[in-house]
Order: C-alpha cells, then structure tokens, then sequence
C-alpha cells in the first residue's frame, strides 16, 4: 500500500452536458416530486436518453449548519476539537454583481438602495454576501459585516471601461451600439439611409451649407457623410464590444470564485441588460459553467417598470421625412428592448430567475438571492459528436402536456477534447468538495485535533478513517487492488476556500493484509499549518473501483 500526494482544487472537462431545470406551476412555485420519466430531452430536434438523474432539495438556511464532532484524543499533547460548532456554518452565498459601466447614475441609486435594504433587513446568519462590479472598481468579498457591505454599496457609481464614454462618442450623428451593429454586421440598408441622413444634417449645420446647394456640392456631403457613418458605426461597435466582453469577463471570474465555496451559490446580476453580438459562443460558455459548478445567475433589470425613452420628441416631429422619423423611433426602441433579452436568457438558462418591468427593485432581490426550492439535474451523452465546438440546440419537455414552465438551457457548444476516467473521478471530487452534502457511498469517519506552536500559530491534523470492510476489492495476480483518494480542505469562516490536499491510497494487499486490514480499517492523516480562527473542514474519500464517494464536513475553532 502506498501513498502520494496532490494539491486540489482539481479541474476537468466533462462529456456529459448538464441541463438544470427548475419547473413551476402557474403561481410560479418551484414543483416538486417530478421522476426522470416525467422528462423528455431533445437535442437539434432529436430525442436523448437521460443518462443522469438528479433530484435537488434546498434546505432550509435560517438555522444554520451543523458541523461534525470530533473525538477525544489526549496523546501527544494534542487538543480535540469541540463537539458542536463553535460559529454558525455558511450555508449561502450571494454576489451582488453590479453592471456599473452599462447603468446610468439614476438606476444604480435605485439598486444601491434596495440592496442596503435587503442587508439590513433580510441577512441571515447562514448568509453570505459579496460586491462585485463589472469594472472591478469598489469590491468586497463574501462577508458577513453589513456595515462594510453597506459602505462599499454607497460608493458605488456608475464607471466606464472602454477608452472613451459611449454615449459622448458620437453626438453627431447620434449612434449607439444596436444601430452600429445593425449597420456594420447586418448591413441593414434601411438603418444606413437613416444614419446618412442624420449624417448629412450634421454636416451641414456644422458647415452652415444650405440644401440648395448644387448636385456637385450634394453628391459631396452625401460622401462625406456615408464616410462619416462608416466611421461613427465602427468605432461605437468597437466601445460596445468592449463593454459586453468585460460584463462576460466578469461574470466568468464571479462563477469560478463562487466554485470555491460550499452550499448554495446565487449571482444576481444588477444591470439594464446589453447586447452580445458575435459572441453567443462565450454566452454558452457562462450559462455550462454555471451549471457545472451549481451557481445560479439571477438577474435584475435595474430599470425597473421600463418606460422606453424616446429621446427629443419635438426633433422627431420636425423632420421632414415622417417615414424616417417613426423608422428611426422604431430602431431606437428596438435597441433598448432588446437589452433585456440578455438578462431573461441568463436567469433561465441556469434555472435562475429574471426580475424586470417592476419598480419594486427591493422586493426583487428578496426573490433572486434563494435559489429554487427544488430543482432537476439532467444530463445526458450526445450520440455521434464530433469534438468540433459546433452549437446543438437543447429542448427539455414533459411527458404529460401541462400548464407548467420549464426553465432550462437552449443548447451547448461541442467540446474540443473527450473525457478520460482521470478527468470523470476528478470532477466527482471537485463537485462533492465544494457542496455541503453528506455523501455516504464509502464508510468513513473524521476527526480533527490540534495543538498550539506559539501564539500566532497552530498545527491542524485532519483524521479520514475508512472501513475496508464494505470497500470492493478487484483480484488481480493474487493482490486485492484498489485505489482510494482522500481530500481534505479548509475552508474559512466565510466559506472561502484556504487550502487543501490530495492523497492518493494505492492498495495492492495480500489477502492476510486485507483481512487484518478489514478489522481495523485504515486512517490516512493530513496535517495543514493554520492560524487562530474559525474553519470549515471538508472530507471526500472517492475509491478508483466501484467509484463510490463519501464527503462530511466539520468545525473547528483555533484559539488565540
């Protein structure tokens, strides 16, 4: 029997594609009780076996967690922990991500507002909260402290992030992102004719020129002015590109650090809604992470009950073209509508919720911070795929016709690379570290005990006792052969992850050994250098042949 080590976290790319789906009923209650044969799964219109099943219950976080105990232990000098939990278990996390480079001054008050509300009135001792903005600019991690999530909320504005401010970028002729885009991707015709016309006002009240002017002289401002188009629709596409990659860049970076906490993971994303042309591939991307790593992405429309603004009204009342003018109305509002769509797809396709066209921004955040009462874990093997990064569409359903909604993804990307044995045990361990549920598919025991080397420091020994009693063994030339991994982590206060090992347990036992071994199990000890505070530990203990997984949790408070 022989052991190495490994750090963690682990990482890995997976074959199966998950599907998160929450189904509620007309009064927009989560439903429970569904079984995996009231599903049915399509992917590009074709009917998948649904190869994996789960059924997600949340509990109840308003009391807290319980950790496990830990036995006594008085050789060597060494301290046990305490048998109850010395602080109260984090149980959820919410970001508050804030869009600060898409929202106005006016809308990001309203939000601020509500959030310092929520704080105050509806943090639970469970609960954990952080502050995260598009621009990176004025943070704060997960904490409890209300008073400094409070703070950090009231220096909250709005930031840019491009090179210059959009909305100064071109002031004639106006042009925003969605007009840009219509004019430089599509080559929408119509929304050209509209910019050149504005183009050619703006030309000739800056040179005084009159419209009478010679066909000469006309043809040349009609130049100048399809120039001036081109220019203006470029260069407001590139600000807007700019903007969308750093609202995904940032939602990307806030799903991975929430990998890295236990229990409930819920992302509410504060903005007015943007476009994303051209990058539907990153969007995909977001919505797969998120799902494999059980965060949800609520969204907010900080706009609340959206009055569409339609800009200078007497200015589109005296062009002289109403045709123009009532197609230039209809582009405008196109745009702003189209903003949301990014903030429903987000919420639904993670099986979060959406809150838009309500004013009651407060009321909104005391819905999106829980994550669905109950929700269903899907996943299946796609027939025939050919690792090419190609889309495939997504349909989920159900076997009876009912009034129910279902919320799930629409489709995902194709891999680029298969899935090895490595890579699926790898993914196991990760998904069982980072949850907080007791998993009891391997007979395992834990037991903390610590001692003091000064006064700022402390040694921590994690105890994983497995019983190889109830572990399946393979016969192979005469060994009993069997590999067991064994994960322990610590993790903060505030469930943020400090550090963790990976040993590996090769076992290749006689069957003398195995039956000595099978009265008295086998303990594997992992030691971690700590200061005085609160922590969480995390056991997982995988076995390479049946590949059974346990995983338990406990407390421990470090003196100082």
């Amino acid at each position: 029997m022989s052991t190495h080590d490994n750090p963690v976290p682990l990482e890995s790319r997976v074959n199966l594609v998950p599907v998160r789906v929450v189904v509620r009923d007309a009064q927009g209650n989560a439903v429970p009780h569904l079984h995996r044969e009231d599903f049915q799964l399509f992917e590009d219109g074709k009917p998948q076996i649904i190869s994996n099943f789960t059924v997600e219950t949340l509990p109840n976080l308003s009391g807290g967690a319980a950790g496990a105990s830990s036995d006594e232990d008085k050789a060597g000098g060494t301290a046990p922990a305490q048998p109850r939990p010395a602080f109260v278990l984090p149980g959820r996390f919410v970001a508050l991500l804030f869009d600060d480079p898409h929202l106005n001054l006016q809308d990001l008050m309203q939000a601020r507002i509500a959030a310092s509300k929520y704080l105050e009135k509806y943090l639970t001792p469970t609960d954990r909260v952080a502050v995260f903005t598009v621009s990176g600019q004025m943070q704060t991690d997960f904490t409890d402290d209300r008073e400094k999530l409070r703070t950090n909320l009231e220096h909250l504005l709005p930031r840019g992030v491009t090179a210059g401010d959009p909305s100064q970028a071109a002031d004639c002729p106006v042009m925003d992102y969605y007009e840009a885009v219509e004019i430089q991707d599509h080559h929408d015709q119509n929304v050209t004719d509209v910019a050149t016309q504005d183009a050619i006002a703006c030309i000739e009240a800056e040179s005084g020129a009159q419209s009478s002017q010679s066909a000469t002289a006309q043809a040349a401002v009609i130049e100048e002015a399809q120039a001036l188009v081109a220019s203006t629709a470029l260069r407001m596409e590139e600000m807007g590109d700019q903007e969308t990659e750093y609202a995904f860049r940032r939602l990307r970076e806030v799903v991975e650090r929430m990998s890295l906490l236990p229990g409930q993971r819920s992302i509410v994303l504060i903005s007015p809604g943007f476009i994303y042309p051209n990058r539907e591939s990153e969007f995909s991307d977001i919505v797969d992470r998120a799902i494999r790593q059980n965060v949800f992405i609520n969204t907010l429309d900080a706009r609340g009950l959206y009055v569409p603004d339609l800009g200078d009204i007497s200015q589109a009342t005296n062009d002289p073209d109403p045709v123009t003018a009532g197609y230039r109305t209809r582009l405008h509002l196109d745009g702003e509508s189209t903003q949301v769509n990014v903030l429903i797809d987000l919420a639904s396709e993670t099986g979060a919720t959406s809150f838009h066209d309500n004013n009651d921004l407060g009321a909104g955040l005391r819905e999106l911070v829980s994550a669905p009462e109950v929700y269903y874990l899907l996943a299946f093997v796609p027939q025939n795929l050919k690792y090419d990064g190609h889309f495939h569409s997504i349909k989920v359903g159900l076997a009876e016709k009912t009034r129910y909604t279902i919320l799930a993804r629409k489709g995902f990307y194709a891999p680029k690379h298969g899935e090895t044995p490595e890579q699926v045990a790898a993914r196991d361990i990760q998904d069982a570290l980072f949850s907080q549920e007791e998993q009891h598919g391997l007979p395992i025991g834990l037991q903390t005990q610590f001692y003091k080397t000064d006064a700022t420091d402390a040694k921590l020994a994690v105890l994983a006792h497995v019983d190889l009693a109830h572990v399946r063994f393979d016969k192979a030339n005469g060994r009993n052969d069997n590999d067991l991994t064994v994960v322990a982590a610590l993790f903060d206060r505030n469930g943020n992850f400090v550090t963790g090992t990976q040993k590996v347990i090769v076992m290749k036992l006689r069957d003398e050994t195995l039956a000595k071994l099978s009265q008295t199990g086998v303990t594997v000890r992992t030691n971690f250098d700590v200061k005085p505070g609160d922590y969480v530990v995390r056991l997982v203990v995988r076995d390479s042949n049946a590949a059974q997984l346990a995983a338990e949790s406990g407390s421990v408070e470090i003196p100082y």
